[in-house]
């Protein structure tokens, strides 16, 4: 967690501040360090905490993130911060109070997919804790003229109402920060210590346009990444609306689209997971259908309930029906263009060879209809 100090967050100007060159650095680092080691656990549960109330709210909203993670600042972190000397008197610390003036021995930090949740995020930690200070790095940056990328950092207590509670009171008047970034913005501060924060007049040209360039292109890949996502959303949305409207044409044989298609047509089966329908949608992109309605043409004519039963004696579930229905309406030209027909998987072969035979002698005219002539490389699961 990076090192936020709280506005107006100074010495008490009551007690006698160093003057000489010899202040004692590493003995009042030491003499914070045995303070510090004395509260650890209590910094320590009061992360965990705050990183549980952050999860619960975020999931009883239904706001997705990428990862929530929380620490106390380790007790050699808090000892080297501590040792620091004053940026404007280099013979007195930083920190004359380290304990009460150190504001990130408590940190939780959430990593989210897209921008516009870094949002929604930031309305929960408003909601649910004190917040004693907002800072956005990328204003940070600007205003320090150091390399950096966005990412928003707040400082919290816990409200009073939550702190009348016997199982939280003894968190009462402690100080968390909470950084909130994207994925990609992550990936700049996990590099940021290799950059060490370097200013950007110290750096040669050449290389602080690269820097800032490369700055530029993960915010527009953030942004990017965020239109995709609600293009996504639009288009499945609009997919659904269509087979509900049994207006299939021109709707794109996608997991989601087939799904709605097979519950409305074949009935709904809770046994499917994701990953089947993914699967069948690259099994029917390699056998040459694009859109719902060229599979619908296809399929239309056969009942799936009695072709399941007709080769298996029972009716299976909805994709191995829909599957047998492909089976028998192409016949062999469906072994053929099946990803598993392999060299090496002669028990497929035998497996279709078996249920084709069982399809004519129920009567059916096995390979009625030719699959549509694109598409003709198979593809994997």
């Amino acid at each position: 967690m990076s090192d936020v100090v709280l506005a107006g967050a100074v010495a008490d100007p009551d007690e006698e501040q160093p003057e000489s060159d010899d202040f004692d650095f590493d003995g009042h680092a030491a003499l914070a360090k045995d303070e510090y080691e004395k509260v650890y656990p209590l910094y320590e549960e009061f992360s965990s905490v705050t990183e549980s109330i952050i999860s619960t709210c975020l999931s009883n909203s239904n706001i997705s993130t990428h990862s929530i993670t929380s620490r106390p600042k380790s007790i050699d972190g808090f000892q080297r911060k501590a040792r620091k000397a004053s940026s404007e008197n280099p013979n007195s610390p930083r920190y004359g109070k380290p304990l009460q003036e150190i504001t990130d021995l408590a940190g939780v930090r959430v990593i989210t997919y897209f921008l516009n949740v870094v949002r929604d995020v930031e309305t929960v930690i408003q909601e649910q804790f004190e917040v004693l200070e907002r800072i956005d790095k990328s204003e940070a940056f600007e205003k320090d003229r150091r390399l950096g990328y966005q990412s928003l950092h707040f400082l919290v207590r816990l409200k009073e109402n939550r702190c009348a509670l016997p199982e939280y009171a003894k968190f009462s008047g402690l100080t968390a920060e909470i950084q909130v970034r994207t994925i990609l913005q992550h990936a700049w501060a996990e590099i940021e210590h290799d950059i060490q924060y370097k200013a950007v007049y110290a750096l040669p040209s050449q290389i602080r346009r690269r820097f800032m360039a490369l700055a530029g292109a993960l915010e527009i890949a953030d942004r990017e990444f965020q239109a995709i996502a609600k293009q996504d959303r639009r288009l499945r949305e609009a997919a659904l609306k269509s087979v509900a409207d049994d207006e299939l044409s021109g709707v794109e044989i996608t997991p989601d689209a087939l799904k709605a298609y097979l519950d409305k047509e074949f009935g709904p089966d809770g046994r499917m997971s994701d990953y089947s329908y993914s699967w069948t949608v690259g099994l029917l992109k390699g056998l040459g259908f694009i859109d719902l309605n060229e599979l619908d043409e296809f399929l239309s004519g056969y009942n799936h309930g009695q072709v399941s039963r007709a080769l298996h004696g029972s009716r299976q579930g909805q994709l191995t029906r829909l599957e047998d229905v492909l089976m028998v309406v192409a016949g062999e030209e469906y072994a053929i263009r099946h990803p598993w027909n392999r060299q090496d998987n002669e028990w497929f072969r035998e497996m279709i060879d078996r249920r084709l035979a069982k399809a004519r002698e129920k009567g059916y005219a096995v390979g009625a209809k030719k699959l549509p002539d694109r598409g003709r490389g198979t593809t994997g699961g």
